[in-house]
């Protein structure tokens, strides 16, 4: 039987991050990626400014810098008369008062380079976690496929699962998941930008429906909020129907709605909003969005989920190189990390239900109003104000940084 000290389940950013971490501490890791690259559209893209001040401390800063990505230091929303700053990176402290948009397999791509340049690193694509092994009440290892059909077993001292929000390891293990309602699903989609559009990440909400429109250069991503479970009502409606629900929102799109061909080029995220109320078991720890999915206002998930891994690595290495990660030691990897996660998944439900319920069901909204929202003519009148929404979304509550061991110089990561 194969046997390394640490296998993760998922080659996302937070078990890539881990098993680079991980690696760079002493510890044998291998990861396990069912597919066969990282090229996945729509993905989160969102490079948080902790992320970034992390990529330096790794020193991986001047191979991200050459990675193409855009800069976003402010959030706006979209009034009739146009749009209004409510979110100000630019007074965030430390280096990096921005966040970064790349897409995710680039960013993916940087971060195993990085990894493979240890010896004790492993990354095994097309390998898909199919179930654990078992010793008692000890999980000891995985049973995995390959895309070719083959099928083995992996013993191991830690499982990690980092397989995402329909974790197949942390429905395995069993553990018990607090599930919070959310009104929305998202449709992702791209049309082109022109020069002198708006910058950054700007939202328009009102007509029963939402838009945030995300600069990605000579493109916007855009993400439509739609009620929760309306995806076939609104296909079955066709195309037409949406790029006039698109045009209705923001009319300086129609004209572009024609490069959209087919409801093929839109594509769903469902979302889910929950939290494990334990997140190990005796040989295994979930992390990300296996131990909390989040919704995706502000962008978040990806920073809770690598912020995750940077405390995974921080607490146990040491005790993994020494054979003795106990249940109690993995039980410290979510007391350090469970208040930023209900902080920020609270905040979430808040704006759901305080904002997000009403507009989608047409009772709220920046359509057809001069009306500036109070909260939003508080933060015009006091822009200081502008850094904590900035704050949440680009740095988060108890941002993790890099242990010693993992620390490098500067260095440019040769890319394969």
């Amino acid at each position: 039987m194969e046997r390394t000290t640490v296998l993760i389940a998922g080659g996302g950013p937070a078990g890539l991050i881990l098993g680079l971490l991980l690696a760079r501490g002493g510890v044998e890791v291998t990861v396990l990626e069912k597919h066969a690259d990282f090229l996945r559209d729509f993905r989160g893209d969102t490079v948080h400014a902790s992320t970034l001040t992390l990529l330096d401390e790794l020193g991986l800063g001047p191979s991200f810098a050459e990675v193409p990505h855009q800069i976003v230091d402010k959030a706006q929303v979209l009034l009739d008369s146009g749009p209004v700053t409510i979110g100000d990176m630019t007074r965030l402290p430390g280096p990096h008062k921005h966040i970064a948009f790349v897409p995710q397999w680039d960013f993916l791509d940087l971060i195993a380079d990085a990894a493979r340049t240890e010896p004790t690193f492993t990354l095994r694509m097309e390998t898909e976690v199919t179930g654990l092994q078992r010793q008692g009440d000890r999980i000891t290892g995985v049973k995995y496929r390959t895309r070719q059909g083959e099928t083995g077993e992996i013993a191991t001292d830690l499982v990690v699962a980092a397989d995402g929000r329909y974790s197949m390891v942390r429905k395995e293990a069993g553990l018990p998941v607090h599930e919070f309602g959310v009104p929305m699903d998202v449709w992702w989609f791209r049309v082109p930008r022109f020069a002198g559009e708006p910058n950054g990440a700007t939202g328009r909400f009102g007509q029963g429906a939402g838009l945030v429109l995300i600069n990605r250069g000579d493109y916007f991503q855009i993400a439509m909020l739609i009620r929760k479970g309306m995806d076939q009502q609104m296909r079955a409606e066709g195309i037409e129907s949406f790029r006039r629900r698109v045009a209705a929102l923001v009319p300086w799109l129609e004209d572009r709605m024609e490069t959209v061909e087919s409801l093929d080029d839109v594509k769903l995220l469902t979302v889910k909003l929950d939290r494990l109320r334990q997140w190990h078991r005796n040989g295994l720890l979930c992390i990300g969005d296996a131990a909390h999915a989040m919704s995706p206002i502000g962008g978040v998930g990806i920073n809770l989920a690598i912020q995750d891994a940077v405390a995974a690595a921080t607490l146990l290495a040491k005790p993994l190189r020494e054979g003795r990660a106990t249940p109690a030691m993995l039980s410290r990897v979510r007391r350090r990390r469970w208040l930023p996660t209900a902080v920020t998944q609270n905040v979430q439900r808040f704006i759901q239900n305080a904002f997000l319920s009403r507009a989608l069901n047409g009772a709220a909204g920046f359509v057809g109003t001069s009306k500036i929202p109070l909260p939003i003519r508080v933060m015009q009148r006091f822009p200081f104000l502008q850094v904590i929404p900035s704050y949440m979304v680009a740095i988060g509550l108890r941002p993790e940084h890099a242990p010693a061991f993992a620390r490098r110089a500067p260095e440019r990561i040769k890319r394969t």
